[in-house]
């Protein structure tokens, strides 16, 4: 158990490193070699925790959307009302703009990711995989709310999850390239959620009233 725990380890300290990398560099600066180097092992280090630069690429991909997924889940705990659907669906998106960090670096690592996907039909496809789990997330997260009487009952759940995810998308694309601000695109994404409540939500405690 020791030796599994620590190659785990050895793999997210790559991985940590491919994507210090690629939010530097791009996609290309994340070579064996110079992983490696960034990480501070050996080049056989890195071979036996991935047998090719493509494996190494997934599991990097994969290390992002666990981060982006324990962001959602630490807001969510910390919240005012961590059991609200409300509460879950809007953290949840908050936390797939991938932008409150100042370096951006995940922002710029998803869209090389996504950029790479567009070559690499082994990326793309790990990448469908991740963006299926998230839609039916969302969907179950809608349909929560509709239950309780908090998201529109018309709204159909698959339909609202599609968008929301394009809109996280987008908006995290359009603050890489300096059309928004991620306050302002935080904002975009509180208008469209506003449009599934049937009611007005409160303020989150981490966007206090002006």
């Amino acid at each position: 158990m020791p030796k599994q725990v620590d190659h785990e380890s050895r793999r997210r300290h790559i991985a940590d490193a491919v994507c210090g990398l690629i939010g530097r560099a791009g996609i290309e600066a994340a070579t064996l070699r110079q992983v490696a180097a960034e990480a501070g092992v050996s080049m056989g280090a890195v071979q036996r925790c991935f047998n090719t630069r493509q494996q190494m690429l997934i599991f990097a991909q994969d290390h992002v959307n666990r981060r982006v997924t324990e962001r959602a889940q630490e807001r969510i705990a910390a919240s005012a009302d961590p059991e609200s659907v409300v509460t879950m669906l809007e953290q949840t998106l908050r936390a797939m703009l991938v932008v409150d960090d100042p370096e951006l670096v995940d922002a710029r690592v998803w869209v090389a990711f996504s950029a790479q996907a567009a070559v690499d039909p082994v990326i793309a496809a790990a990448q469908r995989a991740q963006q299926r789990g998230l839609a039916e997330l969302l969907e179950l997260l809608v349909r929560v709310g509709q239950d309780s009487g908090r998201i529109r009952p018309e709204i159909v759940p698959a339909h609202a999850a599609e968008e929301l995810i394009a809109l996280t998308d987008g908006l995290t694309l359009h603050v890489l390239i300096g059309h928004h601000t991620p306050e302002s695109a935080s904002t975009i994404l509180r208008r469209r959620t506003a449009g599934l409540w049937t009611c007005t939500p409160p303020v989150p405690a981490d966007h206090p009233k002006r």
